[in-house]
């Protein structure tokens, strides 16, 4: 089973609307606000950090090629085509890979874990931005590509999100700028409950090795100047039976 089309279709036509320039995509922030403290949560727990690194839904590559400067080898991969040409074209020095993936497709699941062995996985604000139906099989899809030794790190926003994110969706002027793209390509996020973020993993035969919260950061401001950052969680997983 993949995804419909209207959603593959909604991605698609996002990202070739979206602008190359940095920060222009609500949740392209610097690594330094994303990866690089995501990464000093997720590397204690590393089994191997010389495993293949797979950034899931990569976009245009931003905190893929953070990760490249730092792991041996690095995937993106995304399901939309206009994502990995952009992030093709904002890395000319090809410090990662990318290819296309839609993590629902086991098929296609299969076919990478075949060709990269176990991986390490980085996953950030993509269980709210799938169709309810298909978020288990973005969990398996994640739990595939770990095989036995790797390990995955997970960032999802949390209910409060979405608070924040309809309050700036009902504003007198409507969505901010870099909001408006995502409600107007149909791609609304919908609510993951927090208790439900976990078991998502559990149920795809993976344990829970280390939690905890930590905002997602935007690129979007306030009406007062300050950045907007989203009520966020995190999950360190592996296969069951890891040790943490």
């Amino acid at each position: 089973m993949s995804v419909t089309s209207r959603y593959r279709d909604a991605w698609e036509g996002f990202w070739r609307d979206a602008p190359e320039e940095p920060g222009s995509v609500i949740w392209d922030a610097e690594p330094a606000l994303a990866a690089e403290r995501h990464l000093a949560l997720f590397r204690p727990h590393l089994l191997d950090p010389a495993l293949p690194v797979v950034d899931l839904g990569c976009g245009n590559g931003t905190q893929t090629r953070f990760l490249a400067e730092r792991f041996p080898l690095v995937l993106g991969v995304d399901l939309s085509a206009a994502a990995l040409d952009l992030a093709r074209r904002c890395d000319p020095a090809g410090r990662a890979a990318y290819t296309r993936l839609d993590a629902t497709d086991a098929g296609a699941v299969r076919a990478l874990y075949e060709r990269l062995g176990d991986a390490n996985v980085y996953v950030r604000g993509v269980i709210h931005q799938s169709e309810p139906a298909d978020r288990p099989r973005v969990a398996e899809a994640i739990a595939a590509l770990l095989g036995v030794r790797g390990r995955a790190f997970v960032v999802e926003l949390s209910e409060a999100a979405k608070g924040v994110l309809t309050g700036l969706g009902g504003g007198p002027g409507g969505p901010p700028p870099k909001l408006r793209p995502v409600f107007s390509h149909g791609l609304a996020p919908a609510e993951v409950a927090d208790a439900a973020f976990p078991e998502l993993f559990r149920a795809a035969g993976l344990a829970v090795l280390a939690s905890g919260e930590l905002p997602l950061t935007t690129t979007e401001s306030g009406p007062d100047g300050a950045r907007i950052d989203l009520p966020a969680h995190w999950l360190v997983v592996g296969p069951a039976g890891s040790a943490a």
